[in-house]
C-alpha cells in the first residue's frame, strides 16, 4: 500500500511550477500597457521570480503576492506593498483593484492577457527589465 502512494506522490513533486510563473516567459518584467481597453497612463509591472510569487512595482510602491491558481486561472492575495505615498497613489488604487479582480491569465510570447468574467483586461508586455 505504500508504494502505490508513493509513486503518484513522487510524479506529482516532479510536475513543476502550474501556476502562471511556469508558463510566462523567464525572467521577463511585465510592463502593464492597458486596463479595460484604455492605454495605462502610468508605470505599473509584474515579474515571477519564483513558483506561485508574483512580486513587482506599482505606481508608487514596490509589491509581491503569493499566485497559487494553477494556469490558465489566476489569483493573486493578499497584496503586501511597500507604503510611499506619491502623486499617483489613486491610480495605484486601482491597479492594485484590478489585479485583485483577475481570474484568467494567457501568456502569449511577449504578451500576458489577465481578465475575467466581467470583461476587465489588463495587458502586459514582456521586456528584459
Amino acid at each position: 500500500m505504500i508504494r502505490t502512494l508513493l509513486i503518484p506522490l513522487l510524479f506529482v513533486g516532479a510536475c513543476g511550477d502550474e501556476t502562471i510563473s511556469g508558463y510566462a516567459e523567464d525572467g521577463a518584467t511585465w510592463h502593464l500597457t492597458e486596463l479595460d481597453g484604455a492605454a495605462w497612463p502610468s508605470h505599473a509591472s509584474l515579474t515571477f521570480t519564483k513558483p506561485g510569487t508574483v512580486t513587482g512595482q506599482a505606481p508608487c510602491n514596490r509589491f509581491s503576492a503569493e499566485q497559487t491558481a494553477p494556469y490558465p486561472w489566476f489569483k493573486v492575495g493578499p497584496i503586501i506593498a511597500t507604503r510611499m505615498a506619491c502623486s499617483e497613489l489613486d491610480a495605484e488604487r486601482v491597479f492594485f483593484q484590478a489585479l485583485r479582480d483577475m481570474t484568467l491569465a494567457e501568456a502569449v510570447g511577449p504578451v500576458l492577457i489577465l481578465s475575467n468574467d466581467n470583461g476587465q483586461q489588463m495587458v502586459f508586455e514582456a521586456r528584459g527589465n
